[in-house]
């Protein structure tokens, strides 16, 4: 969809079209659930989360001027939308510890990611992803998953783009973390005692 065809679309919403509306929900509908659900962690919580991010949409539709992408804007609503629903549960981040982080860990990673097939290997990322805080979480989700430049995340959450570069390398230190932790040889092998 051009950026004329969502002009389009956004006309029709504030003039009534229902139709108009559903079809930009369907477009945009998996985009923030994926958000949601990565920054929240709980399916019943992102889908209300995603419901709420498509009312504020409609209700706000007025606001957006057309500064960034529609994309863009409807991401920034959802992640607000996100942040609003971690205040109100009162979530505890889930912080790693990134003290003991090297550069040779992360090669050892990157080496043992190399050698587990790509099915397996997103799955493992997405589930070491959801054990990150959820302001991490969003910001690899975005980037790798979503594929957004650092300037349109930038404009999604609000900060400025060499911020978003700081968190996104603190991002990965922690994911890296993460990833050690699961992909460390097991140890713990037990000889029997007799």
């Amino acid at each position: 969809m051009t950026t004329n065809d969502e002009n389009i679309l956004i006309e029709a919403i504030k003039n009534g079209n229902t139709r108009a509306y559903a079809q930009l929900v369907d477009k945009y509908k998996d985009l923030v659930y994926t958000l949601a659900i990565r920054m929240l962690k709980n399916r019943e919580e992102a889908e209300e989360v995603a419901q709420d991010t498509f009312i504020k949409v409609f209700k706000s539709l007025e606001n957006f001027k057309g500064d960034s992408k529609f994309s863009t804007w409807i991401y920034r609503v959802a992640y607000n939308t996100c942040l609003d629903r971690i205040k109100k549960n009162k979530k505890h981040l889930n912080n790693v510890t990134i003290d003991e982080f090297t550069f040779n860990k992360l090669d050892t990673i990157d080496n043992a990611l190399d050698n587990i097939i790509k099915e397996e290997k997103n799955t493992l990322i997405k589930n070491c992803i959801n054990k990150l805080p959820e302001d991490s979480s969003a910001l690899l989700t975005l980037f790798y998953f979503e594929e957004l430049s650092l300037e349109e995340i930038s404009k999604i959450i609000n900060i400025e783009t060499n911020t978003v570069k700081v968190k996104l390398f603190r991002a990965r230190k922690k994911l890296a973390t993460i990833l050690e932790q699961y992909l460390q040889p097991q140890n713990n092998i037990s000889y029997g005692k007799g």
